[in-house]
C-alpha cells in the first residue's frame, strides 16, 4: 500500500499533478490517497521531492510457499464416454517438452469408470505416470467430486506446473482448484515455455481484444497453472512401446453421493474429508442435431462476412461437404445470426488445425487468425487484394467467392474441364 509520511509532507501538491489515476487529492496541506484508485505505479513516489511517500512491500506479511517442494509437470487429463479428448494428449505432448526442459517427469491425472485404456494411451505421447482412479461415480464429471479428489492429489505429491484443456469442464474445474490450492490460473493460453534462467512457466495469452499478447508468470505460488484451448498445442507421433508406471486408486464416494467421502487416495494421510456432493447426474441426453467438431476436423471451410448474407452461405456448406469437411464461420457471421456459434473459429471461437483451411470472404483480423493460422494449408478467397488473410495464407485468389467456390465444387465433383484436383487449388 502506498503510505503517507505526514510530518514529512510540504504540501506541494506535486504528487497529485504527478498521479495518473487520480489516486491523490491534497486535505489540509498533507497528501491523501485513495486506495481504491491507487495502483502502486510508483510515479508519485519518484516525483516527491522531499521522499514524503513511499510503497509498503506486504509480501514480507503473506507466508511464503516452499518452491523447492515441487517437481514436475502434470496434465489432467479429461474423457467423456470412456474416451480421451484429443485436447488431453495435445497437452501430454506439449508437457514432454517442458519436462524435458525442466529435467523433471510428466504425469497425468485421469478420473471416470472403466477407463484404464487411456492410461496406456496417456504414456504413449509422452506421460510418464499416470495417477488412474476409477469409480462409477467418476464416470460423468462433476464440479465437487472432481474438485476434491484432484486437489488432494496436488496437495500430496506437489507439481510444480498443472495443465488443464479450456473446455466446459476445465473452465469449471480450474478456477475451483486455483482458489483451494491459493495459486494463480492463466486461462486461454496459446504458447507455454520455460524461462531457462528462472526456471519459471511462461504462460503467453491474447490480451486487450487480441490486439496484443501477455506473458503471464506465477512466481511465488505453486502449482503453477494454466488452461489451453483445443487445437493449440499440436500432438506429438505416439509411441505405444513407450512404458511408464500407472497408479490405481480406489475412492468411495459412498452409496449416497452427497455423503462424506470417507476413503483415502492411495497412502493420503489426510482423509477427502467434507467432500459434499451436491449434484447427482441421471441422464444424458445428447443434442439432436448435427454435431460440429472442427477441433478435429482435417479440413475446413469457413465464411465471413464476405459471403453477402445467410442465404448464400450454402455455398460454403457444398464445398465444405464435397470435400468431406466441416464449416467454418468468423464472429462476424455469427453475430449477425447468419450460423451458430458452434462452427465460430477464432479467439472467441473455437482454435482449430486442420490439414487444409479455406477462408471465404474473411478479411483475416487477428482475433480469427489466432483460432487458424496453425492450419497445415490455408487458402484464401477475397475480393480485397489487401486483406489481412492474404499475410498468412498459402494459398491466395483475389476474386469473387461465389465465382471461385463454385469452380472448385465442379472441379471436385470431375466436372471441371479435365484439371486435377491439386491443379485447381493451387491455380
Amino acid at each position: 500500500m502506498l503510505e503517507i509520511i505526514e510530518e514529512s509532507c510540504t504540501g506541494c501538491g506535486i504528487c497529485v499533478d504527478k498521479c495518473p489515476f487520480n489516486a491523490l487529492e491534497m486535505k489540509d496541506e498533507v497528501a491523501v490517497v485513495n486506495e481504491n484508485k491507487c495502483t502502486l505505479c510508483g510515479v508519485c513516489v519518484e516525483a516527491c521531492p522531499v521522499d514524503a511517500m513511499e510503497i509498503e512491500d506486504k509480501q514480507e506479511n503473506t507466508s511464503q510457499v516452499d518452491l523447492s517442494a515441487y517437481d514436475g509437470v502434470w496434465v489432467l487429463a479429461e474423457q467423456r464416454s470412456n474416451k480421451l479428448l484429443d485436447v488431453s494428449l495435445e497437452l501430454v505432448s506439449e508437457a514432454r517438452k517442458l519436462a524435458d526442459e525442466l529435467d523433471e517427469e510428466v504425469s497425468a491425472v485421469l478420473l471416470g469408470d472403466d477407463i484404464e485404456h487411456g492410461a496406456q494411451e496417456l504414456i504413449a505421447y509422452g506421460a510418464d505416470h499416470v495417477y488412474l482412479i476409477e469409480d462409477e461415480a467418476l464416470k460423468d464429471y462433476r464440479t465437487n467430486a472432481y474438485t476434491h479428489v484432484t486437489a488432494e492429489l496436488i496437495e500430496e505429491y506437489k507439481p510444480e506446473i498443472v495443465l488443464l484443456g479450456a473446455t466446459h469442464n476445465g473452465r469449471d474445474l480450474g478456477p475451483r482448484l486455483a482458489s483451494r490450492l491459493e495459486t494463480g490460473l492463466t486461462a486461454d493460453c496459446t504458447e507455454l515455455a520455460i524461462d531457462q534462467e528462472k526456471e519459471i512457466l511462461l504462460q503467453t495469452r491474447p490480451a486487450f481484444g487480441g490486439n496484443l499478447m501477455a506473458t503471464i508468470i506465477c512466481p511465488d505460488h505453486r502449482p503453477q497453472m494454466s488452461t489451453v484451448r483445443p487445437g493449440v498445442m499440436v500432438k506429438s507421433e505416439p509411441d505405444y512401446s513407450r512404458t511408464g508406471n500407472i497408479t490405481k486408486a480406489e475412492v468411495d464416494l459412498g452409496d449416497e453421493i452427497e455423503s462424506e467421502v470417507k476413503n483415502r487416495i492411495f497412502n493420503i494421510n489426510s482423509h477427502l474429508h467434507d467432500a459434499e456432493i451436491f449434484t447427482r447426474i441421471k441422464e444424458i441426453v445428447k443434442e439432436a442435431s448435427e454435431s460440429v467438431n472442427l477441433e478435429e476436423a482435417e479440413i475446413i471451410v469457413a465464411g465471413g462476412r464476405g459471403v453477402g448474407e445467410p442465404e448464400r452461405f450454402t455455398v460454403i456448406e457444398e464445398l465444405a461437404s464435397e470435400l468431406g469437411g466441416e464449416v467454418g464461420a468468423s464472429r462476424a457471421v455469427v453475430d449477425e445470426g447468419w450460423i451458430a456459434q458452434e462452427h465460430q473459429v477464432g479467439q472467441t471461437g473455437k482454435t482449430v488445425q486442420p490439414k487444409l483451411y479455406i477462408a471465404c470472404g474473411i478479411s483475416g483480423a487477428i482475433q480469427h487468425r489466432a483460432g487458424m493460422e496453425n492450419s497445415d494449408y490455408i487458402i484464401a478467397i477475397n475480393t480485397d487484394k489487401d486483406a489481412e488473410i492474404f499475410n498468412v495464407c498459402d494459398y491466395g485468389i483475389v476474386g469473387d467467392l461465389h465465382e471461385i467456390v463454385p469452380l472448385l465444387c465442379k472441379a471436385f465433383k470431375g466436372e471441371g474441364d479435365n484439371q486435377t484436383k491439386e491443379e485447381v487449388v493451387a491455380s
